[in-house]
């Protein structure tokens, strides 16, 4: 009984701080959420990848302060990763009329750009973040790739090499990304050696980025060396199992090199995988090269049966 008695005591005595006034309630504080509680809350939310609710703790942060820079240059970086382009331009052209100087905010817009194709407005947004910070190396990679995007390869492998001339202490997952879009691009200008030589870098960089492995093996094939490029071709599937575009790509190297029940066999998972992903034409495309492989095998059973 006794536990019991002081039960109930104990919920009497906390009803009667709740119906009692309180001597002290004159000093308490009512506190309110202020505009960087908001942007405070919005960017932790970003961290944990939680995009669509950090937009909306960057719309509190705005509707309280409507000249809030650091809301709209945030808000812009989630819709990037919500690939909410036209929002993210809109968001980042804020910033800037609010910040003409807001030199993320130009890089941001020059991504958001780019992503669109648009790469001549990629290109400015990228140049005008070079003149408020010129050693900067994002803002010559983000403009060598926009160059790369027009074609203008020799202007991309410039850009590029500034980017690397301004790197310090930068992670290898961002010299893996340069290194190999320099390759890109010299692959593009048929510069096969100095491609290579880039590709190697960026698995040097990285072992684990199966683009390099991607890149070096199409380098390979169109160096004659389908050995090479079948090798290459399995590191990518080793690291990215259903990747369509190199079992298409294998396949054709061992064709080319007699394997024609391998090619095949690679040939069936390439259209297996671009049906599953959607991809109707390349699907379509990859079945007919199958069954032109099938009849050159089964022409040559036949020849050999003779």
């Amino acid at each position: 009984m006794t536990d019991l008695w002081q039960f109930f005591l104990s919920v009497f005595i906390a009803l009667l701080f709740i119906l009692t006034p309180s001597a002290q309630a004159s000093s308490l504080v009512i506190t309110q959420t202020t505009s960087r509680d908001f942007l405070y809350l919005g960017v932790e939310q970003m961290q944990r990848g939680n995009y669509q609710q950090a937009i909306e703790n960057f719309n509190q942060a705005i509707e309280i302060q409507r000249d809030f820079t650091g809301a709209y240059s945030d808000r812009c970086l989630a819709y990037l990763q919500l690939q909410d382009y036209p929002q993210a331009i809109a968001d980042c052209t804020q910033a800037i009329n609010l910040t003409p100087n807001n030199v993320e905010a130009y890089l941001s817009r020059g991504i958001a750009h780019y992503r669109q194709r648009n790469y001549l407005a990629a290109i400015a947004d990228n140049n005008q973040a070079i003149a408020l910070k010129p050693f900067d190396f994002r803002a010559y990679y983000n403009l060598g790739v926009a160059h790369a995007g027009l074609g203008n390869y020799l202007e991309a492998i410039v850009d590029y090499n500034r980017a690397l001339t301004q790197i310090s202490q930068t992670p290898n997952l961002v010299l893996t990304d340069i290194y190999n879009d320099r390759g890109l691009a010299h692959l593009k200008l048929h510069n096969l050696e100095t491609a290579m030589l880039d590709f190697n870098r960026a698995i040097r960089f990285n072992s684990q980025d199966y683009r390099a492995y991607f890149n070096r093996a199409c380098a390979y094939g169109r160096n004659g060396d389908d050995f090479g490029a079948v090798r290459d071709f399995s590191e990518v599937i080793k690291l990215s199992s259903k990747n369509a575009l190199a079992y298409l790509n294998r396949g054709l190297a061992q064709y080319r090199l007699g394997y024609y029940q391998s090619a095949i066999a690679d040939l069936h998972k390439a259209s297996e995988y671009f049906g599953n992903q959607g991809q109707q034409l390349a699907y379509e495309k990859t079945l007919d090269l199958l069954k032109s492989v099938q009849q050159q095998l089964q022409f040559v059973t036949e020849i050999a049966l003779l």
